[in-house]
């Protein structure tokens, strides 16, 4: 585990969910630039070698740039690992981000890639697996733009066949599952028990990103 040193680099506070408050793309980009995107540099390149370890492959972190932003600022912000060094949105993923009210721990299938039917395949066939092995706290999302999202507690049968269905015959559809922590829990500002907390969810969700390939 990395020491306290490095850990305070990696815990956040109300101002850096604030950030998403600032009016105006110039100045809410400034702000996570200089605030927020540091801590997720450090927390990519920090939970690099745990993701490799156990994904059995190198993982690559991809710090969010929002560059093709030309009027509407950020609503979110995020770093993702993927086991491609060029980019991660074709591939299945591991994110961790943050909206206003909440900083998320995911994997993720976006709409960019190809693995989602194969995902969609998978999950159909080991359903009753998955629905026993992620804890009842995390939560499914089919929009990565929308900090909303669906606790696995309240997903019932036809709440997965949507989601299977979606992800075989809809071009834009993706998928999203993890832990969702409120800006106002402590352990956000304790960088040690963030990361400890961000490995183990890993930990949790890689069935899911196995179910991917």
């Amino acid at each position: 585990m990395t020491n306290n040193t490095q850990a305070m680099n990696t815990n956040f506070v109300a101002a850096d969910f604030d950030v998403f408050a600032i009016p105006g793309l110039e100045a809410r980009m400034s702000a996570l630039i200089e605030r927020v995107r540091p801590k997720l540099t450090e927390l990519g390149n920090q939970l690099a070698p745990h993701l490799t370890a156990l994904c059995g492959e190198e993982m690559f972190p991809h710090v969010a740039k929002h560059a093709r932003r030309t009027i509407n600022p950020p609503n979110d912000t995020w770093v993702a690992w993927a086991n491609n060094k060029r980019g991660y949105k074709a591939h299945p993923h591991f994110q961790v981000g943050m909206f206003e009210s909440h900083l998320f721990i995911i994997f993720a299938v976006i709409y960019e890639s190809d693995n989602k039917k194969v995902f969609a395949k998978h999950l159909s066939e080991h359903l009753q697996d998955v629905r026993a092995a992620v804890p009842a706290n995390f939560f499914w999302s089919l929009d990565h733009m929308k900090p909303e999202g669906t606790s696995h507690a309240d997903m019932n049968e036809e709440a997965f066949e949507t989601i299977i269905h979606k992800l075989q015959h809809i071009q834009k559809s993706e998928v999203l599952c993890g832990l969702r922590i409120d800006r106002d829990n402590p352990l956000l500002a304790d960088g040690e028990k963030l990361l400890s907390t961000i490995e183990h969810t890993f930990e949790q969700l890689l069935p899911l990103y196995r179910l991917a390939f």
